[in-house]
């Protein structure tokens, strides 16, 4: 089952989702006779982690009870406060041009993979990461640009350096939604004299603004999907739908990234990689966000991030 934190009454908790509610861990584990310690993190909880088999006895023990006991147990989405699955990575990273065809409608053109080499970048997490439900916030040192792209994020279960990418997926704990937004016109001192650089840190640069990184609403537990790349991603804009792809469509697939990125940095518990973005960006089409506009971003047996615009 999918797992979530939440704010419920000033306290944050953790539970299994179930899309319209949320089954409090701690209510699940005292209705099923199964001991699992207290926490309101996510990682122990996932493969890899310390409490991974405590909670796979609690759903076993779950899936067991009446439909009237697992009614009495649920809590209604609207009566709690969706939380980022992981509070405080130590690392926030995303891939730049993961999919041929995003490259391809920028105006670039796609190598093949043996060819090539994953673009890693980074954000700060503590201040572009934004809950389920909390708007994306329009900068207005540049507000007339700014983009969407759904990803498929990888959160780390544990330490992981220099693996093989037939080992990589061993250390996932599980997959969440990102969505990478993007200022596609930052341009700080226009006046400026022009250095070759300017625009790479243009563009890097207008991925950090405040509330750019919204993340959830819950991870899908990695042992639930031995193949990554079969999961599909939508996005919406007010209803309308701008990107539709499989995550097949990457150029590198996930146990390539990670295996990639852990040949030269340690990768820890808890770390967020978000996989690059399909092709349907306001970019390509000349459209852009504005006050006002509802994200919708939604990854098949993950779930539907949502976040209003303002």
């Amino acid at each position: 089952m999918r797992l979530c934190r939440y704010q419920r009454d000033d306290q944050i908790e953790v539970g299994f989702y179930e899309d319209d509610h949320v089954v409090p861990l701690a209510v699940a584990s005292h209705l099923t006779g199964v001991d699992l310690p207290t926490t309101n993190e996510l990682i122990s909880l996932l493969p890899n982690g310390a409490h991974q088999k405590t909670v796979a006895a609690v759903e076993k023990g779950w899936n067991q009870l009446s439909a009237d006991e697992q009614q009495k147990a649920r809590v209604a989405i609207d009566q709690v406060k969706l939380l980022t699955p992981v509070a405080n990575p130590n690392k926030l990273l995303l891939l730049a041009g993961n999919y041929a065809k995003h490259i391809e409608e920028g105006g670039g053109h796609a190598e093949e993979r043996n060819k090539t080499f994953p673009y890693v970048f980074m954000k700060p997490p503590g201040t572009t990461m934004t809950h389920p439900g909390d708007p994306v916030k329009i900068p207005a040192v540049s507000p007339d640009r700014i983009d969407w792209e759904i990803e498929l994020a990888v959160i780390i279960g544990r330490e992981c350096k220099g693996v093989a990418e037939a080992d990589a997926l061993d250390y996932v704990a599980g997959y969440t939604v990102v969505n990478d937004i993007s200022d596609r016109g930052f341009r700080p001192n226009p006046g400026r004299n022009e250095r070759n650089k300017d625009s790479f840190f243009d563009w890097l640069h207008g991925k950090w603004h405040d509330t750019f990184c919204p993340m959830g609403p819950c991870v899908l537990p990695a042992n639930e999907i031995p193949d990554p790349q079969q999961l599909h991603l939508e996005l919406k804009v007010s209803g309308n739908v701008e990107q539709n792809a499989q995550a097949s469509g990457m150029i590198f697939p996930v146990k390539a990234i990670v295996a990639f990125i852990s040949s030269f940095v340690t990768l820890l518990p808890g770390d967020v990689i978000a996989t690059g973005t399909p092709a349907g960006v306001g970019s390509g089409k000349g459209k852009f966000l504005k006050s006002g506009d509802v994200l919708e971003a939604k990854i098949d047996r993950i779930g539907l991030l949502r976040n209003p615009v303002e």
